[in-house]
């Protein structure tokens, strides 16, 4: 039973008795928008709050105990995450810490808490499943660490002390509103501004990728249907790997550009471009110029490795995709037009022939020679308009 409501209730809650109150954390990023964005527009039976780290310090149990008392959610879903190069105490406090400060107070509460975890906790490899996680040692990233602690400690408090928890596991995450430039992104942007002359990976290497507009119908299904889904773990990608070689290759054919070069770089040269690259940094740094590395190149390796996510338990669910044909293929000219429109505003790149991301154009090219991969994608983008994303 949840706890009794204390006498001084917000007015916020009296007035919306009708309706359901959810709290997600992390709401300013790529995937708590997507996720705030589909509640309130989507979900007429609930509300969500999505308080700022001002509000509500995840580093600060009493400020989650105050914040929960005033206006008492149905639900958490944490997408708070700390950059992948953040330092020691940032992870710790936002990744770990923040996760089961979070986890604690679901448990008073009694509701359900989704935790939005990553596939850095996984190892290298092609298929793996649910249960494939790397052992917790010094040596990982703080990232890394961070992750895999909270996960851990989740499935403890779940057998310990009844938490209802559901863990989703993302790869590389892809859509628009990555205000941050990291991960997909970082790679859109490097091929963009050609900074990458060469390809920093070698033939084979496949990835998954996990589409941030699927995640948010994923939660609301979970969230309706909890015997199903609580004390799980289910990795949340697109069923098809994606060659990162030939990824980089079509991003930089849709910009008609000349670089990179269809040349794989061996991972010996690309660590010495590392550490050259560290030893710049930490020379800035010395005379006084702020200086960071950027975050991927702490996870060169994994350039050169392939890591993909099994979901068949995803599948065998009672989740259903209603969009199973978006991938990150399909999604590439909107987001080339979305992300260099933004970065032109910002004067991050410079300024490219708008043909190379005219859908206009590609339509009638494919037209021309194929009638029917065209056809198929207007009625998606059809279905898309009518469809609900749940």
């Amino acid at each position: 039973m949840k706890t009794k409501a204390p006498k001084n209730l917000d007015k916020h809650k009296k007035n919306n008795t009708s309706r359901g109150v959810g709290v997600i954390i992390g709401g300013s990023g790529l995937i708590g928008g997507a996720l705030v964005y589909y509640f309130k527009n989507r979900v007429a039976e609930v509300e969500v709050l999505a308080p700022n780290s001002k509000r509500l310090s995840l580093a600060k149990p009493e400020d989650i105990r105050l914040y929960f008392q005033q206006y008492r959610p149905d639900f958490i879903v944490n997408a708070a995450i700390a950059s992948i190069n953040s330092t020691a105490e940032l992870a710790f406090n936002i990744n770990y810490s923040g996760a089961l400060n979070l986890a604690e107070i679901a448990i008073e509460y009694n509701i359900p808490y989704i935790h939005v975890s990553s596939a850095a906790t996984m190892p290298a490899g092609e298929n793996l499943t649910e249960n494939d996680r790397l052992p917790l040692h010094a040596d990982l990233s703080n990232y890394a660490k961070s992750k895999i602690m909270a996960e851990l400690s989740l499935e403890h408090l779940a057998k310990t002390r009844g938490l209802d928890y559901t863990v989703l596991r993302l790869a590389i995450v892809y859509g628009k509103h990555d205000y941050k430039i990291q991960g997909f992104h970082r790679l859109l942007y490097s091929v963009a501004d050609q900074a990458m002359p060469v390809l920093l990976t070698k033939k084979g290497v496949k990835h998954s990728y996990s589409n941030v507009r699927k995640v948010a119908p994923f939660v609301h299904h979970l969230l309706k249907n909890r015997p199903e889904f609580t004390g799980q773990t289910y990795n949340f990608a697109d069923p098809e790997p994606v060659a990162l070689g030939h990824l980089v290759l079509t991003i930089k054919g849709l910009m008609t550009l000349k670089i990179p070069h269809p040349l794989y770089l061996p991972l010996a040269f690309a660590k010495v471009g590392k550490k050259i690259i560290f030893w710049l940094v930490d020379k800035l740094i010395r005379v006084g110029i702020e200086a960071r590395m950027p975050g991927e190149i702490q996870f060169l390796e994994s350039f050169y490795e392939s890591q993909t996510l099994a979901v068949e338990k995803l599948q065998d669910s009672s989740f259903q995709d209603n969009f199973p044909d978006e991938t990150i293929y399909s999604m590439l000219p909107g987001l080339i037009e979305y992300y260099i429109t933004r970065w032109e505003n910002l004067n991050l790149v410079h300024t490219f022939n708008k043909e190379f991301y005219d859908s206009e154009k590609q339509r009638i090219s494919e037209f021309k020679t194929n009638p029917e991969k065209l056809l198929t994608t207007l009625h998606s983008e059809q279905d898309k308009s009518v469809k609900p994303s749940e």
